[in-house]
């Protein structure tokens, strides 16, 4: 196996960590503790065309690559997790409009969110069903020309600020799961409203609301009880991705766990002299490589076309997140009390690394799948 990458990815590591530290950086604090979308956010992300990683050629964007995703989605969740989230919600949102949609549906949709002018999101998690999606309750009725959609969704992330989001609700309830479809939904719908949550970490999560909202029967996603298929799919696809994210947070908190290791001093000397101090970072630094390598792995797998690789992804998402929240915990641990001092950087990755175990699938329901999958292998 080739661990390298190509010229084509290298060159885009490069330019997207000029645009992470050079144009992101600077004002990354600020943007991680607000819960908006900076425009001027949105706009460094589209010039830098890291919208069209997550489309079609012929739609607009460059070709969906899970290692090329997967290069960009480290180097922006190393510096800021807000410009992470914000590019790839677009892709998770909408990605299944290019798998499902329609010829005209693609052409509408997907051109204006792979230039970044139009946001996307992926409505799915409910109060009431977050990994259950066969629990969700939104209905959609079809009337006339239009189905009729009620219900709530929770946790929607960029919900606040998308213009299309991909939403799911039962047109069949009797069916439970294999009753659930998937509809495109514009921001300015009558009867759809979008309101902020307030979370441990600012962000742009959303509980979205939708009473009596009209949508247009064009705007269907492939065909009435499909959406479980979607769901899954849409989620598998950039599964491997979130480990990634996961992988740049905790590689920013292990660099400046070292660094002020190298700094501090205690006893006078460094503390880094200390042996329990080099245990850490080594068991930091092992952990960190080992995550990396499972999440390129699945991005190569994905890549390469292969037809199944849930466990594999699973196991990236599984292993990465957990494993970036333990090294954030100990790069917090060695920066002691400062390391919970609001306004120090380290207190800031240690909120948000959390939301990475829960978020795109928890811990546990990875460690069910990549199980069912051992079995019935």
């Amino acid at each position: 196996m080739n661990f390298r990458f190509t010229q084509e990815e290298k060159a885009l590591w490069r330019r997207a960590k000029k645009v992470a530290d050079e144009k992101i950086a600077p004002r990354a604090a600020e943007w991680d503790e607000t819960n908006e979308i900076s425009p001027e956010l949105v706009n460094i992300l589209a010039k830098a065309g890291f919208f069209r990683l997550l489309f079609p050629r012929e739609y607009g964007g460059l070709g969906v690559s899970s290692v090329k995703i997967c290069i960009v989605r480290e180097e922006l969740s190393r510096v800021c997790m807000k410009a992470d989230v914000t590019l790839i919600m677009s892709g998770l949102g909408c990605y299944a409009i290019a798998c499902y949609g329609t010829e005209e549906q693609k052409r509408k949709y997907i051109p204006p969110l792979a230039s970044g002018e139009r946001l996307g999101s992926f409505g799915l998690t409910e109060p009431g069903a977050g990994s259950d999606i066969a629990g969700i309750q939104s209905t959609a009725v079809l009337d006339g020309d239009h189905y009729i959609l009620n219900g709530r969704k929770r946790f929607i992330s960029s919900g606040y600020g998308a213009d299309t989001l991909v939403v799911f609700a039962k047109t069949d309830p009797e069916k439970g799961g294999r009753g659930i479809s998937a509809f495109i939904v514009e921001k300015g719908m009558p009867g759809f409203e979008a309101r902020l949550m307030n979370l441990m970490f600012a962000g742009d999560e959303a509980e979205l609301f939708f009473t009596n909202c009209r949508v247009p029967k064009e705007n269907l996603l492939g065909v009435p009880g499909q959406g479980w298929a979607i769901a899954l799919g849409n989620l598998n696809i950039f599964r491997p991705t979130v480990g990634a994210s996961a992988v740049g947070t905790a590689q920013r908190a292990f660099d400046l766990a070292l660094s002020y290791a190298k700094k501090r001093q205690a006893f006078g000397q460094p503390i880094s002299n200390f042996q329990i101090i080099q245990f850490k970072l080594a068991e930091m630094a092992t952990e960190l490589d080992a995550a990396r390598l499972l999440c390129y792995r699945a991005a190569w797998m994905a890549d390469q076309g292969d037809d199944d690789l849930r466990k594999e992804a699973s196991m990236a998402k599984l292993f990465a997140t957990e494993a970036a929240r333990r090294i954030v915990d100990q790069a917090l641990r060695i920066h002691g009390g400062l390391g919970v001092v609001k306004g120090y950087e380290i207190e800031r990755l240690y909120r948000f690394i959390t939301a990475a175990t829960i978020g795109e699938g928890t811990s546990e329901m990875q460690s069910l799948t990549i199980a069912r999958r051992l079995l019935r292998e």
